[in-house]
């Protein structure tokens, strides 16, 4: 271990102690309650009901996802699809459009998408950029010599492709897939305008009723074991295999993959499912802009709350990259029961309803630290212990295809190392950070029920705005907070795209 670690194990350990926070409140619930108090709470058939819908949505939409996700990287990076970059960057734009917006669009335009059917259509379109991103980024880098090796040995095309190129995309395929099962977990405005009960919405309404009760801390408690099977289930997917490589590979050309007949049918497919993903939003809330007879633009409000979400964003997103970094170089670089159980920890309060994160956060700062309470660095805190698996799952990915070797040579050569993270991880890594951060703008930019809770006295964000219009099925009112929230997102999902294309091979 280098002499720069131990600030590392310290930085990562105040992350984990963070994501624990809300579960520890959910434990201290229980044991207030008591194993009878649980029982009677837990084993109902409500609970029964909600754990069904729970997870099947959860399996659902996470295959779908996946198939979509991968499925649309391939096509766009393997295959001759006219206009495969802008297909692409068409496929991570959903990313730009929060999925209580897009369950607001297919609500309006369709009364009765509500229910599992409507669910699983809008959460799919909503998720499945997190699987194709990834996906996308290390078709890209793969090198493909490996490919003609495999097939000069006698394999099929078939069988290198399952041979060499799956194995090199399942950690990314079952990121992606973990960070879609987790925000279902804790999705909740998009099921809510849907009508379809999960324990994120029960949640929340028992919240309503009871504020800090212990049917809703119960119901918590569930989540928080539904969250640790998916992350047991991610352990096992995905493979310890090593990705990095000290090699470029060969730096030439390669020939994509000609669809011939297939290359009609795949216009109409992706065209579909970007209409499905984009056009049914978009062409929502331009719509209800237009004719909504309740669209009034208040420009001082909208400004106000435009200018606010873009602030909690940028800082809520630095916050919550620099505190995972230590956190994802421990996964990879020291592998370990310790090093495991910090990066697993992280992912827990991702899996909990922001309102459960907010209310932990409140009871805390009122019996700890007073002054904390309705303040922004509570409200930035809340941020970062939900959306820290977002910045996690991509810094990573990039250190998993970033060499040790060559921080190795750097300490052999003398460096400090402080002037190793500087000159030679940080530099190696900027890409993945840039996406890490990215995502998790997007994310704050558009959370609502935490920013609800715990935001300052007299704060509006675009998220809070929206809301209660359509809520209230206002939704020519909600409309203009719901266009400037995509437009606000959308530089951030470009520079996702960048990511993606950027230094790879030709």
């Amino acid at each position: 271990m280098t002499a720069a670690a131990p600030l590392r194990v310290a930085v990562a350990s105040v992350a984990a102690l963070l994501a624990l926070v809300p579960v520890g409140y959910v434990v201290a619930a229980a044991i207030a309650v008591g194993p009878a108090g649980v029982a009677e709470l837990v084993w109902r058939p409500r609970v029964g009901e909600l754990l069904i819908n729970t997870t099947v949505l959860v399996l659902a939409t996470s295959s779908a996802c996946v198939l979509l996700g991968t499925a649309t990287a391939w096509i766009t990076e393997r295959t001759d699809l006219p206009g495969a970059p802008v297909w692409g960057a068409l496929f991570a734009a959903p990313l730009a459009v929060p999925a209580f917006v897009n369950s607001y669009a297919w609500v309006s335009v369709l009364p009765g998408a509500d229910g599992f059917v409507g669910a699983l259509v809008v959460t799919t379109m909503s998720y499945f950029p997190f699987v194709h991103l990834p996906v996308a980024a290390v078709l890209r880098g793969l090198d493909r010599d490996q490919e003609d090796v495999a097939r000069a040995l006698g394999l099929s095309a078939r069988a290198a492709a399952r041979r060499v190129v799956l194995p090199a995309l399942r950690p990314a395929i079952v990121g992606g897939a973990l960070l879609v099962g987790l925000h279902l977990l804790a999705e909740f405005g998009a099921l809510a305008l849907l009508r379809y009960p999960t324990f994120t919405t029960a949640i929340y309404d028992q919240f309503q009723s009871t504020f800090a009760g212990p049917a809703a801390a119960m119901l918590a408690s569930v989540l928080v074991v539904l969250c640790l099977l998916l992350l047991t289930a991610d352990v096992a997917l995905a493979g310890r295999a090593r990705q990095a490589r000290v090699g470029g590979g060969a730096a030439r050309r390669r020939a994509r993959t000609p669809l011939g007949a297939r290359r009609v049918p795949a216009l109409l497919a992706v065209g579909l499912l970007v209409v499905a993903a984009l056009g049914v939003p978009l062409g929502s809330v331009v719509r209800w802009m237009v004719t909504g007879s309740s669209t009034t633009v208040d420009a001082a409000a909208l400004a106000t709350a435009t200018a606010t979400s873009i602030g909690l964003g940028l800082l809520a997103a630095a916050v919550t990259t620099a505190l995972t970094l230590p956190v994802a170089w421990l996964a990879v670089r020291r592998p370990g029961r310790f090093s495991r159980l910090l990066e697993r920890t992280t992912h827990l309060g991702n899996a909990l309803p922001g309102i459960v994160v907010a209310l932990a956060l409140v009871i805390v700062a009122i019996r700890v630290v007073p002054g904390l309470y309705q303040t922004t660095p509570l409200l930035v805190t809340a941020y970062a212990i939900l959306f820290m698996p977002l910045a996690l799952v991509n810094l990573r990915a990039a250190l998993l295809r970033t060499p040790p070797e060559l921080e190795e040579v750097a300490h052999g050569l003398g460096s400090r190392p402080g002037a190793v993270l500087a000159r030679v991880t940080v530099p190696l890594l900027a890409r993945g950070a840039g996406a890490a951060a990215a995502l998790v703008f997007l994310a704050v930019s558009t959370e609502l029920t935490a920013t609800l809770l715990l935001a300052p006295t007299g704060t509006a964000t675009l998220a809070t705005e929206f809301w209660g219009p359509a809520v209230a099925v206002s939704y020519g009112a909600a409309a203009p907070y719901a266009l400037t929230m995509i437009l606000i997102s959308v530089p951030a999902a470009f520079l996702l795209t960048r990511q993606v294309h950027a230094g790879t091979r030709p």
